[in-house]
């Protein structure tokens, strides 16, 4: 199954569409499978599932971190990730740049952007990225490739298109700056419901879980 979803995926994306498996809560026998029928990208929201699943798998795909990054799982973050899609603070680039330094390594960064404006999430508000861009673009050993967003929960796709909006205006404003170290190549937006809407607004990069490992069981626990 995972392979025959990915494979309908891949085919229907557009020419310069980046696909990124978002694969919290899967095995790595399921994310092999994936990268087997043509997954280039792994997005892992945790730093430890990502530890586990790369420990099987390897380089045998590129790592994006899509979940919100504490501080405190930088130093391992670094080591496997090879975009950090989730930087909303100079706190947390600061930490980034720093555990690079060690091991010589340049991290591209895409800046979430909170674009609901929703105070219990993650993600830089709108009227903060082109400040927080500017500042962390000072730092050597991170490289701000774009934006990334999420959107509030809704029901209706189309409800989202208002923010995937704003987001890319908020890009192309940036990129427009011409800002040194700063690079504005990956509009990173859209999910398994919302991923078409996303790429009318935009979106060259998408990150899409349930549509090609099915839905995820869940037991009273949490995610089995």
């Amino acid at each position: 199954m995972i392979r025959e979803n990915v494979k309908k995926i891949l085919d229907e994306l557009p020419d310069g569409v980046i696909l990124v498996a978002a694969a919290k809560t899967r095995t790595p026998e399921e994310i092999l499978e994936a990268i087997e029928a043509g997954v280039q990208i792994i997005g892992e929201n945790y730093v430890q599932e990502a530890e586990r699943a790369y420990e099987v798998i390897g380089n045998r795909a590129k790592w994006h971190m899509i979940g919100h990054l504490q501080k405190n799982k930088v130093k391992k973050a670094v080591r496997i990730f090879d975009m950090i899609e989730t930087v909303d603070s100079v706190k947390l680039a600061k930490e980034i740049d720093k555990q690079c330094k060690k091991i010589g390594k340049v991290m591209p960064v895409l800046v979430e952007v909170n674009s609901g404006e929703e105070p219990q999430k993650s993600g830089v508000m709108p009227d903060e990225v082109v400040d927080l861009v500017k500042e962390i673009s000072q730092f050597e050993n991170i490289k701000v490739e774009g934006l990334m967003t999420m959107g509030p929960l809704l029901d209706d796709p189309e409800e989202l298109r208002p923010y995937f909006r704003k987001t890319r205006e908020l890009f192309e404003r940036i990129r427009d700056m011409d800002i040194p170290n700063v690079e504005m190549k990956y509009l990173s937006m859209g999910m398994s419901d919302s991923y078409k809407v996303a790429i009318e607004e935009g979106a060259n990069m998408v990150r899409i879980g349930t549509k090609i490992f099915g839905p995820r069981i869940y037991n009273e626990k949490g995610p089995l």
